[in-house]
């Protein structure tokens, strides 16, 4: 699909904080569609269909016991469980997915969703993830266990078999489609499963070297080559902290502003983005709602707004 085609893309709320241990990330969604987000995808030419928020319980009322490390493990399951089926649903109504975290536990479920939906078609779908962090861990490696930090790992099917298989059973991602993209905060079991796993990973140090321009075509190049497309899960933390303040795990040496929006630009220009996560948005963190501006900003970037 070309990036100025008009294109069906439904709104999921996903506000769950149940996989980070700091508060507030359950508000995300609200500070973002508080930026007149829908109105300006519509002003773009897209249809908008905002379908409201998962229910997601909270933490008081969740089940709190460790399972193997991982925090809220059944309640987090559940809700993406949950994402899962209403981002394949979206999929099959020819819909493309924006769903508003939340903490990043939640692509376990919309990225299996939307891998099931094209897996019913026997096709592949890649995973281009922007974030400060690798997501890699599993319940058994994880020190915090906050399953934010794990949902990677369960994508590709390691880790505790439940979550692992929201949207059914196997993986949902083979690692040859995958590329973490602004990494600079890995755990040492981190390192050691995205190595053995084959996973492409590029730090901020490559951005750095080589430039966004080519470490994007490069990215872009290993999530669309035989896939359907490109699925984008966006942690507006692989940001510098000086451009978006209000983020739960801020890491100093991320994306600048511009290069956050060329690489959305980048990915608009394919016409291939079959859906998107913007996670991680902390209006309790934020300053007058400032990375939630810029989080629509990106979103509008990577659904084809253009500067000329």
């Amino acid at each position: 699909m070309p990036a100025d085609s008009n294109a069906t893309i439904r709104i999921i709320g996903a506000p769950m904080d149940l996989g980070t241990s700091r508060r507030g990330v359950d508000m995300g969604p609200f500070a973002v569609r508080y930026a007149d987000l829908r109105e300006r995808l519509a002003a773009l030419g897209h249809t908008v269909e905002d379908v409201g928020n998962v229910p997601v319980p909270f933490r008081e009322d969740a089940e709190r016991g460790a399972q193997r490390g991982a925090r809220y493990l059944g309640a987090i399951t559940d809700v993406c469980r949950d994402i899962a089926s209403r981002t394949r649903a979206a999929v099959e109504a020819g819909a493309r997915p924006l769903v508003l975290g939340g903490d990043h536990a939640i692509a376990a479920g919309s990225v299996a969703g939307a891998a099931a939906a094209y897996r019913a078609r026997q096709q592949a779908i890649g995973l281009l993830w922007l974030d400060a962090h690798g997501d890699a861990n599993t319940p058994a490696s994880s020190r915090s266990g906050n399953v934010h930090g794990m949902p990677v790992a369960h994508l590709l099917g390691h880790g505790d078999r439940a979550l692992a298989h929201v949207a059914g059973p196997g993986a949902s991602l083979s690692p040859a489609h995958v590329a973490l993209v602004g990494v600079r905060d890995l755990d040492a079991p981190e390192r050691d499963h995205l190595r053995d796993w084959g996973v492409r990973v590029f730090t901020m140090r490559e951005i750095d070297e080589r430039g966004v321009k080519a470490v994007m075509e490069e990215a872009i190049a290993i999530t669309t080559r035989g896939t359907a497309g490109t699925w984008v899960s966006c942690d507006l933390d692989w940001l510098d902290p000086a451009d978006a303040p209000g983020v739960g795990t801020p890491v100093p040496g991320g994306a600048t502003y511009r290069e956050a929006h060329l690489a959305m630009e980048m990915l608009a220009d394919t016409g291939r983005v079959l859906g998107l996560d913007c996670v991680e948005v902390n209006p309790v963190l934020d300053h007058r709602n400032r990375t939630a501006e810029l989080a629509v900003g990106l979103i509008l970037s990577a659904f084809g707004q253009r500067i000329l």
